[in-house]
C-alpha cells in the first residue's frame, strides 16, 4: 500500500509558516452542517479497468447532515482544533451493459449488480492564526480519517465483492475568512491540498455569512472536494464530490 504522506513531515511543514499570532481569549463554536453534492467519477480494484459510478452502476448522490466544533485559544505553541464529519454513504442498482470486473470478481452484461459506495470521513483540522482582525488567515493541517467501503453483489453469483477504505490522508490546510465593516457578514474560502505520487486530494469550500453580535452565525457557500487513489489498499480512484452547502452554528 502506498502512504499518501507521514504526517509528522506535513505537520512541520505547518509550524514552519506559523506565526505566533493566536487567540486572545478561549473561543468555542457548535454547529450543524448540510451538504449535497453531486458525485462523478471512476474507481476500480488495482489492475482490473475503471468503473465508472453513473454509467455502469447507477450510485446515487449522497447527502451529508454533520456536527462542527472548533476550539481556538491562546496558548501558542497548540495549533487549534476544528471537527467535521461528513457521511457520504451512496447506493445504486443496475443493470450492466457491459462486463465489470471488481476486486477479483467478474459481472457479466445483462447481470444485475447492486453496490455501495461509501467513502464516509471525519476532518480534523490542527492549524494556527496567522492573522486575527478584520482579516482572518489560518494554515495547518487538514486529517481526513476515512472508515469507508465499496462493495458489490450481482444477481448471478451473490457473493458480496468488497474494498475497506481505512486511511488517513495530511492534507496541507489554509482558510482566509474577511470581515466587511460593521455588518457582521463576511466571505471565506478553505482550502486542503496535497499530491503525492500518483495520488492526490483537494478540497475547496467558498462560502459567505452573518454572526450576530451574540455569536449565533449562518452561512453557506459551495464545496468541491476531489480525490484521486493510486493503489490504495488495492483501490484506485478518480471522483468529485460538488454542490452547495448550508451551516448553522454558535460562537461562544
Amino acid at each position: 500500500m502506498k502512504s499518501f504522506l507521514s504526517i509528522p513531515a506535513i505537520f512541520a511543514s505547518a509550524l514552519l509558516f506559523s506565526t505566533s499570532s493566536h487567540a486572545d481569549v478561549v473561543g468555542f463554536s457548535i454547529g450543524a452542517a448540510y451538504w449535497a453534492p453531486n458525485l462523478s467519477g471512476n474507481f476500480n480494484s488495482t489492475g482490473d479497468l475503471q468503473i465508472n459510478l453513473s454509467d455502469d452502476l447507477g450510485i446515487d448522490d449522497p447527502s451529508s447532515s454533520s456536527l462542527v466544533l472548533s476550539l481556538e485559544h491562546p496558548i501558542p505553541v497548540l495549533p487549534n482544533f476544528r471537527y467535521q464529519g461528513f457521511n457520504l454513504d451512496s447506493s445504486g442498482r443496475s443493470t450492466l451493459t457491459s462486463s465489470i470486473t471488481f476486486n477479483g470478481q467478474t459481472y457479466s452484461a445483462g447481470e444485475t449488480v447492486r453496490s455501495s459506495f461509501d467513502l464516509s470521513h471525519d476532518d480534523i483540522y490542527l492549524y494556527y492564526e496567522v492573522m486575527d482582525n478584520w482579516l482572518n488567515l489560518d494554515i495547518g493541517l487538514d486529517l481526513k480519517l476515512f472508515d469507508g467501503e465499496v462493495s458489490t453483489v450481482g444477481s448471478t453469483n451473490t457473493t458480496t465483492s468488497s474494498i475497506t477504505i481505512d486511511e488517513t490522508i495530511p492534507l496541507l490546510y489554509l482558510s482566509a475568512r474577511i470581515d466587511l465593516p460593521f455588518s457582521g457578514f463576511y466571505v471565506g474560502a478553505d482550502f486542503s491540498g496535497l499530491s503525492v505520487n500518483d495520488s492526490s486530494a483537494a478540497d475547496t469550500t467558498i462560502k459567505v455569512g452573518y454572526e450576530s453580535g451574540i455569536g449565533l452565525g449562518i452561512e453557506g457557500g459551495y464545496k468541491i472536494f476531489s480525490l484521486n487513489l493510486d493503489d490504495v489498499n488495492d483501490f484506485d480512484s478518480d471522483l468529485e464530490y460538488n454542490g452547495a452547502f448550508i451551516n448553522g452554528y454558535f460562537h461562544f
